[in-house]
């Protein structure tokens, strides 16, 4: 049986609030999906993400992760600006510091023995991909790892000419904080779009 999951850092709890509402001010009348809140879709950025085999033990591999990588606390992450992905995803695009590419490449090492190759959609359409993306696509099944990691939180997916105005008019409907603050780590089941839909464990960023 094949699991979608998925790992990913979880914002402080004011900065989750932040994100939501942000995700509310940029829709306005084109709400964005899927809808974030604190009691079901969380904001969140993915570290790795994939269909995993059955026998994957969330709790043990997010132990194993967390002891092999030194993370402070809280980690603060320089805000980029709302940035349009194809097709029709919206981001909080932030920057891409040296440890958070460290824990990426710790956390693909440990979990790409445990993916479920055969459960890769083959028939994605790739073509707005980059060439980065694509070969990450097809090694990994994710579009983000590597050279093509792009650190994010997603603010949600809509039509891909609304997504272009919405990007477009953003400054005009929200304030973009300067920096996002994440304090978890979360192996979570992917639900629409990707969407951090249930965790399934939990750790805090500096676990011993």
């Amino acid at each position: 049986m094949t699991r979608w999951l998925g790992v990913a850092l979880l914002p402080r709890a004011d900065h989750t609030r932040s994100a939501i509402q942000m995700q509310k001010s940029l829709g306005g009348e084109s709400p964005l999906r899927p809808p974030l809140s604190e009691e079901g879709n969380l904001p969140h950025l993915t570290v790795f993400q994939g269909p995993f085999v059955d026998a994957l033990e969330p709790e043990r591999e997010l132990a194993r992760i967390s002891a092999s990588v030194s993370l402070p606390n809280e980690l603060s992450l320089a805000s980029v600006g709302i940035v349009h992905q194809p097709i029709g995803w919206l981001f909080m695009s932030v920057e891409r510091p040296v440890l958070l590419q460290k824990l990426q490449e710790t956390v693909v090492d440990r979990l790409a023995p445990h993916l479920d190759r055969d459960a890769f959609d083959t028939s994605k359409d790739t073509s707005r991909f980059t060439e980065t993306e694509r070969a990450s696509f097809a090694q990994y099944g994710y579009r983000y790892t590597g050279d093509a990691y792009a650190p994010h939180i997603t603010l949600g997916r809509t039509e891909e000419d609304t997504a272009l105005e919405l990007v477009r008019t953003a400054p005009e409907r929200i304030h973009v904080p300067e920096e996002w603050t994440f304090d978890r780590l979360s192996f979570y089941v992917m639900g629409e779009h990707g969407a951090h839909a249930e965790k399934v464990a939990e750790l805090p960023l500096a676990s011993e």
